[in-house]
Protein backbone atom coordinates (compact mmCIF):
# COMPACT_ATOMS: atom_id res chain seq x y z
CA UNK A 1 0.00 0.00 0.00
CA UNK A 2 0.95 3.45 -1.13
CA UNK A 3 2.50 5.86 1.53
CA UNK A 4 -0.38 7.77 3.70
CA UNK A 5 0.53 11.19 5.04
CA UNK A 6 -0.99 13.08 7.49
CA UNK A 7 -4.15 11.21 8.36
CA UNK A 8 -5.11 11.93 4.29
CA UNK A 9 -6.93 8.71 2.42
CA UNK A 10 -5.43 9.45 -0.62
CA UNK A 11 -2.08 8.28 -0.98
CA UNK A 12 0.47 11.16 -1.56
CA UNK A 13 2.28 9.52 -4.86
CA UNK A 14 4.35 12.88 -5.79
CA UNK A 15 6.18 12.73 -2.50
CA UNK A 16 7.66 9.38 -3.30
CA UNK A 17 8.43 10.40 -7.14
CA UNK A 18 10.22 13.76 -5.90
CA UNK A 19 13.87 13.65 -7.06
CA UNK A 20 16.86 15.29 -5.25
CA UNK A 21 17.12 17.57 -8.36
CA UNK A 22 13.70 19.11 -8.11
CA UNK A 23 15.16 20.71 -4.95
CA UNK A 24 18.20 21.93 -6.91
CA UNK A 25 15.96 25.85 -7.61
CA UNK A 26 15.23 25.62 -3.83
CA UNK A 27 19.47 25.44 -3.01
CA UNK A 28 20.12 27.77 -5.46
CA UNK A 29 17.26 29.83 -4.00
CA UNK A 30 18.56 29.72 -0.62
CA UNK A 31 22.37 29.66 -1.62
CA UNK A 32 21.66 33.16 -3.35
CA UNK A 33 20.24 34.64 -0.26
CA UNK A 34 22.96 33.29 2.01
CA UNK A 35 25.47 34.94 -1.04
CA UNK A 36 23.00 38.40 -0.84
CA UNK A 37 23.21 38.88 2.78
CA UNK A 38 26.99 38.05 3.48
CA UNK A 39 27.91 40.54 0.60
CA UNK A 40 25.47 43.52 1.88
CA UNK A 41 27.05 42.87 5.57
CA UNK A 42 30.92 42.53 4.24
CA UNK A 43 30.31 45.97 1.84
CA UNK A 44 28.59 48.12 4.32
CA UNK A 45 31.64 46.91 6.97
CA UNK A 46 33.35 48.43 4.86
CA UNK A 47 31.77 51.69 4.22
CA UNK A 48 30.78 52.60 7.30
CA UNK A 49 32.40 55.23 9.41
CA UNK A 50 33.83 53.81 12.72
CA UNK A 51 34.87 56.63 15.15
CA UNK A 52 33.77 55.62 18.54
CA UNK A 53 34.02 57.76 21.15
CA UNK A 54 32.52 58.47 24.69
CA UNK A 55 29.65 60.61 23.89
CA UNK A 56 28.79 58.11 21.38
CA UNK A 57 29.03 55.05 23.46
CA UNK A 58 27.27 56.01 26.13
CA UNK A 59 23.60 54.78 26.84
CA UNK A 60 21.33 57.11 25.63
CA UNK A 61 17.70 57.85 26.72
CA UNK A 62 15.14 60.00 25.23
CA UNK A 63 16.80 62.98 24.29
CA UNK A 64 18.30 62.75 27.88
CA UNK A 65 21.81 61.83 29.85
CA UNK A 66 21.38 58.55 31.80
CA UNK A 67 21.06 58.89 35.42
CA UNK A 68 20.65 55.71 38.39
CA UNK A 69 21.62 52.63 37.33
CA UNK A 70 21.34 53.28 33.28
CA UNK A 71 24.24 55.31 33.35
CA UNK A 72 26.31 52.43 34.59
CA UNK A 73 24.77 50.91 31.23
CA UNK A 74 23.22 48.26 33.35
CA UNK A 75 19.42 47.96 33.35
CA UNK A 76 16.79 46.52 35.74
CA UNK A 77 16.85 42.64 35.08
CA UNK A 78 12.51 42.52 36.49
CA UNK A 79 11.59 44.72 33.79
CA UNK A 80 12.57 42.21 31.08
CA UNK A 81 11.61 39.26 32.80
CA UNK A 82 8.08 41.10 33.38
CA UNK A 83 7.99 41.22 30.00
CA UNK A 84 8.69 38.26 29.28
CA UNK A 85 6.16 36.42 31.35
CA UNK A 86 4.09 39.17 29.52
CA UNK A 87 4.69 37.78 25.88
CA UNK A 88 4.53 33.93 27.48
CA UNK A 89 1.16 34.21 28.60
CA UNK A 90 -0.09 36.57 25.80
CA UNK A 91 1.35 34.37 22.78
CA UNK A 92 -0.22 31.06 24.90
CA UNK A 93 -3.78 33.00 25.35
CA UNK A 94 -4.19 33.30 21.75
CA UNK A 95 -4.38 29.34 21.56
CA UNK A 96 -7.48 30.17 23.66
CA UNK A 97 -9.13 31.85 20.60
CA UNK A 98 -8.77 29.04 18.09
CA UNK A 99 -9.78 26.17 20.89
CA UNK A 100 -13.11 27.80 21.31
CA UNK A 101 -14.21 28.14 17.69
CA UNK A 102 -13.76 24.53 17.13
CA UNK A 103 -14.30 23.43 20.70
CA UNK A 104 -17.63 21.43 18.98
CA UNK A 105 -15.84 19.46 16.32
CA UNK A 106 -13.01 18.35 18.84
CA UNK A 107 -15.26 17.00 21.25
CA UNK A 108 -13.95 15.65 24.77
CA UNK A 109 -10.40 14.93 24.03
CA UNK A 110 -9.80 18.49 22.81
CA UNK A 111 -11.53 19.70 25.83
CA UNK A 112 -9.87 17.59 28.43
CA UNK A 113 -6.57 18.72 26.63
CA UNK A 114 -7.01 22.64 26.35
CA UNK A 115 -7.65 22.49 30.32
CA UNK A 116 -4.39 20.39 30.45
CA UNK A 117 -3.06 23.26 28.62
CA UNK A 118 -4.60 25.81 31.26
CA UNK A 119 -3.25 23.91 34.44
CA UNK A 120 0.13 24.35 33.03
CA UNK A 121 -0.30 28.34 32.10
CA UNK A 122 -1.72 28.12 35.74
CA UNK A 123 1.71 26.35 36.62
CA UNK A 124 3.46 28.63 35.18
CA UNK A 125 1.91 31.91 36.57
CA UNK A 126 1.80 29.98 39.99
CA UNK A 127 5.97 29.56 39.36
CA UNK A 128 6.46 33.07 38.56
CA UNK A 129 4.16 34.48 41.72
CA UNK A 130 5.40 32.54 44.42
CA UNK A 131 9.44 33.36 42.36
CA UNK A 132 8.44 37.27 43.33
CA UNK A 133 9.02 37.80 39.23
CA UNK A 134 5.70 39.85 39.39
CA UNK A 135 6.77 41.96 42.40
CA UNK A 136 8.21 45.61 41.08
CA UNK A 137 10.14 46.95 43.71
CA UNK A 138 11.48 50.77 43.52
Amino acid sequence: MPPVAFGLSKPLSWVADMTAMEFLPVLFMVAGIVLVAGATMFVSSLLRPSNPYREKNAPYECGMDAAGEAAGGRFRVPFFILAILLVVFDVEAMFLFPWAVVLKEIGLVGYVEMFVFMLLLLVGFAYAWLKGALEWEE
